[in-house]
């Protein structure tokens, strides 16, 4: 079941989609996702009615008939009844089966660096499980609105093949699939890139130091493995993939997996989500690989994270490290849109209000209560590490004690720190800086009977930890940055009679879902948390009551269920509207036709422009750019000799028509033999003669001085931008100032310009993508293609009528008129066309001018009069009305005169930008080479 809206898409096959849009369903974006929304809230109250059945039953797992142990340490989450959403999902989903084996769930591929179990080899061929639950295990066992499989490392190396053989047939029973990493790929991948280069980073924690690279050995060698291991995760995808899956991709660990599995298949479904915090771009720019992890991580449909905080530093890293543009919706390139959403995790709340009616916890709870009678109970429940602010913790609760001697014996904090990592040396210095504080606290407010802090380093099994959020009066969470935390979505959830208050970090991402019933602490403000302490003790009934049914009913909503759900369906969505838009989109250039159509026309026009099409690559990672280099553009290397072969082909005239000034294209272009184009038009020459213009005497230019000087004023108050002054425009770049400054400034010189010096004027202003620019009214590369036609059969440059034309270039939307320039619309009323009539590729049918045809016996023509002096005159009333003048003489006259062109040999080509009047694409100034390559090969074979 792919989505219950995709009824609303038909089902036809387009070439590059896999829906077509009908448009006689008007369905928004909203309301597919609320639809949406209904059924899934529908179908699992249906499903909670029929589990309700056996919702008290006891649950025994058979553990020598299944080969499932659980480990002590892993208690803490896992229990049976993780394990029973596991086992137990085969028999769930075979129940979905329909009679004619199709399913009527949609298939979620679930893949994480681990599986939900860990293997421990018993034999050759036999494997015990053992339950490894973590938080995104927790969060997905509710998760029934999908066939869910998993995809992940077994956390064991497997060399031979029969033990992966087995091993696979035994996961397979629980729905999962084995990822195989050999011992030193895990050492470098896991240990070294995912666990000592990202989890630090991304935790605001930087980069380790020379001494802790050595251990792992080089960035570059962990770098390397972790390519290596996110392309083993891609072929292990690739091998169960079916269509119409949803692959969702989890964590630090995979950030490479989204770009492999588009590589694979572009019409794979793929999101990916973080459940870590994702770091300002500031901080993510230190990282080396920082450009290649984001545009991998792009390649995805879909992005999530926990918190719009989150999302808000992935998009500006994208802005600022790759240059890209980012929107409300997330970030676009060229065209392709990847959508960035917040999606904050939670948990499967019923569980833990069904397990506080169970008897074990009852009892659980009853002993605690005589345990601590008389005191209230303070918790803390987390891993034993520096991002969870233990110390802090201690530390404010200490200052809460000094302050309030009357407290001393009426309070104790219970400190649950679940060791982790304990062969990095790190992580045995804070515990040994956590164990020393504690015992000094003890010692110094603990009596005989009773001491102030009860510390375990170790984990609780579910019962246990249930019970313990139970009897507590105050939750205190003082991570110093967490991606979500979800022990205080626990707490809450167990907390319907006792109603205790929540105080929590600031820095963790719950506190932008709990934060308005939790009371808000900053973890380095030992004052402040000790204070919170004090408050939330003596925290009156009626507010903690308040505090509590607020967190309460955001738990009891948010569920994990409702978190998954949510984000498959805006996946299945986020495809819907990338196929909406890829209508728009053109196609890829078939390079062999273009070829072929080449090769047996008579006379050829190419279109070239220069900047981004014919350039040379600026050979800088990331955003390390070298400004002066880029500034001074020039022709690719690999160009020299194909443009030569063309340009020296008798049956073909080149065009270089670019908004460069006359020096740039004659350092460039000066030893070809072609026609040059500079300013968008307005000077053109053969290389072999001079510049000449087609400007009139009177054409107003009297804005120039002052839209000079407000250039020149944001060019001051913009470091690292610039401006160019040209004959017919002027042009402000700050291409390589800060993103959102210059974006500012952009907008702030537009204001200026628009209510002073051009208020008035007959000029247009040209947004680029990082550029302001001012011309004259007119100044087009469509404009100037007629006049460039004329000047080709004034110079008797052609011998014959043009019968191919490939214009290729990366132009703004407002030079794109040269696209459209040989397929206008047929004038009203009959008159005679000014220029030709192409008929479109779908059509392949011919439509020839003809006007023109039957007075093609000489060929050449002379070029039109100069303007009379009552033409001059009228021209200097505007701009514009010169220019049409000048276009209607030279086109009737001349322009398309030139042309003999059928549909089927016309290739219009937009060079990296997808949004594009264009009929083809071509991606990038490369595709550009091998294109022109190929035109000059197929001379020599011809």
């Amino acid at each position: 079941m792919c989505s219950p809206y995709l009824d609303d898409i038909q089902t036809t096959k387009m070439p590059g989609q896999v829906y077509d849009y009908n448009p006689a369903i008007h369905t928004t974006r909203l309301e597919r996702l609320l639809r949406d929304r209904e059924i899934r809230r529908s179908n699992r109250s249906y499903s909670s009615n029929e589990d309700a059945r056996d919702a008290n039953r006891d649950i025994d797992i058979h553990r020598n008939r299944n080969n499932i142990y659980l480990s002590d340490a892993d208690k803490r989450s896992g229990d049976k009844e993780l394990l029973d959403g596991i086992a137990e999902s085969k028999t769930l989903h075979d129940g979905c089966e329909k009679k004619d084996g199709w399913s009527s769930k949609q298939r979620l591929l679930v893949v994480a660096n681990r599986l939900p179990v860990a293997a421990v080899r018993t034999g050759e061929d036999s494997w015990q499980l053992e339950i490894s639950a973590g938080g995104l295990v927790s969060a997905l066992l509710g998760v029934n609105e999908f066939e869910t499989r998993w995809i992940g490392w077994a956390g064991v190396n497997v060399p031979d093949e029969v033990g992966q053989r087995s091993l696979t047939e035994a996961l397979a029973e629980k729905r999962c699939i084995p990822v195989f990493l050999d011992e030193e790929v895990v050492h470098q991948y896991y240990n070294g890139y995912c666990n000592n280069i990202l989890w630090p980073l991304f935790h605001y924690l930087g980069l380790p130091q020379e001494d802790r690279l050595a251990t792992t050995r080089s960035f570059q060698s962990q770098f390397s493995a972790y390519k290596k291991a996110n392309q083993l995760f891609a072929d292990v995808v690739n091998e169960h993939y079916e269509e119409g899956d949803v692959v969702w991709c989890h964590d630090y660990h995979l950030m490479f997996l989204p770009k492999y599995l588009k590589k694979y298949n572009m019409q794979m479904k793929v999101g990916w989500f973080l459940h870590t915090p994702f770091p300002s771009s500031e901080i993510h720019r230190t990282l080396p690989s920082r450009s290649k992890l984001l545009r991998s991580v792009l390649a995805a449909d879909l992005v999530g994270f926990h918190t719009y905080d989150y999302a808000r530093h992935f998009v500006s890293a994208c802005t600022r490290i790759l240059g890209l543009e980012g929107t409300p919706e997330g970030v676009e390139d060229q065209g392709k849109l990847t959508r960035v959403a917040a999606f904050p995790i939670g948990i499967d709340s019923s569980r833990f209000i069904r397990a506080l009616e169970l008897p074990q916890v009852k009892d659980h709870i009853r002993e605690l209560k005589e345990r601590f009678a008389g005191r209230k109970v303070m918790l803390g429940v987390d891993r034993l590490d520096m991002i969870k602010g233990i110390p802090q913790k201690i530390l404010a609760f200490e200052k809460f004690l000094e302050e309030n001697p009357v407290w001393q014996d009426k309070v104790v904090l219970l400190q649950i720190a679940v060791p982790t990592r304990t062969d990095v040396p790190e992580y045995q210095k804070l515990t040994c800086q956590v164990h020393e504080i504690v015992g000094r606290i003890n010692g110094r407010f603990g009596t005989l009977t009773a001491v102030p802090i009860h510390h375990l380093d170790r984990s609780l099994d579910f019962h246990a930890l249930c019970a313990l959020y139970a009897v507590t009066d105050v939750a205190l969470v003082t991570s110093l940055r967490d991606g979500m935390n979800l022990v205080s979505y626990e707490f809450v959830a167990c907390q319907a009679e006792k109603k205790g208050v929540l105080i929590l970090s600031e820095f963790a991402g719950a506190a932008q879902s709990l934060g308005a019933g939790a009371i808000l602490v900053n973890p380095w403000n030992i004052t402040e948390v000790a204070a919170s302490i004090g408050y939330a003790l003596t925290l009156p009934a009626d507010e903690r009551e308040k505090r509590h049914q607020h967190n309460f009913m955001h738990i009891t909503t948010h569920t994990s269920q409702e978190w998954a759900g949510t984000f498959v369906s805006e996946l299945n969505d986020t495809i819907v509207e990338a196929q909406l838009r890829t209508r728009q989109i053109p196609p890829l250039l078939p390079t062999r036709v273009a070829v072929e159509r080449y090769l047996q026309s008579k006379n050829r026009l190419l279109i070239l422009g220069f900047n981004a099409t014919l350039t040379e690559p600026v050979d800088t990672p990331g955003r390390r750019i070298d400004q002066f280099k880029e500034m001074e553009v020039k022709l690719h290397p690999d160009l020299k000799e194909p443009l030569n072969k063309l340009c020296n082909d008798p049956k073909t005239t080149v065009v270089i028509l670019s908004g460069s000034d006359r020096k740039v294209l004659d350092e460039n272009f000066g030893e070809y033999n072609l026609w040059l184009a500079a300013e968008h038009g307005m000077f053109l020459r053969r290389t072999k003669g001079d510049w000449m213009t087609t400007m009139p005497e009177n054409l107003h230019m009297d804005w120039v001085d002052s839209v000079k000087h407000v250039f020149e004023y944001f060019t001051e108050r913009t470091p690292r931008s610039h401006f160019e002054l040209r004959r017919t425009s002027l042009v402000w770049n700050y291409k390589h100032a800060d993103v959102e400054f210059g974006r500012l400034q952009a907008k702030d010189l537009l204001q200026h310009l628009w209510t002073g010096p051009i208020s008035n004027a007959s000029v247009d202003v040209v947004q680029g993508g990082r550029s302001v620019e001012v011309r004259a009214v007119g100044v087009t590369k469509g404009a100037a293609i007629d006049r460039i036609l004329g000047e080709i059969v004034h110079s008797n440059d052609v011998k014959a009528p043009i019968d191919y034309v490939l214009s290729v270039g990366h132009f703004l939307p407002k030079d794109e008129d040269i696209y459209t320039f040989f397929e206008p619309e047929l004038p009203v009323g009959g008159a005679t066309t000014s220029r030709a009539k192409i008929s479109k590729p779908r059509n392949q049918t011919a439509s020839k001018i003809s006007a023109q045809k039957s007075s093609f016996g000489p060929f050449v023509q002379k070029a039109p009069q100069a303007f009379s002096s009552s033409e001059k005159t009228t021209t200097s009333n505007g701009n514009g009305h010169w220019w049409s003048m000048m276009r209607d003489r030279l086109t009737v006259h001349e322009g398309s005169s030139v042309l003999d062109l059928k549909g089927e040999n016309y290739f219009s080509c937009a060079v990296g930008r997808k949004r594009s009047s264009a009929r083809y694409l071509l991606g990038s100034p490369a595709d550009v080479v091998s294109l022109l390559k190929e035109l000059a090969d197929s001379l020599s074979q011809s």
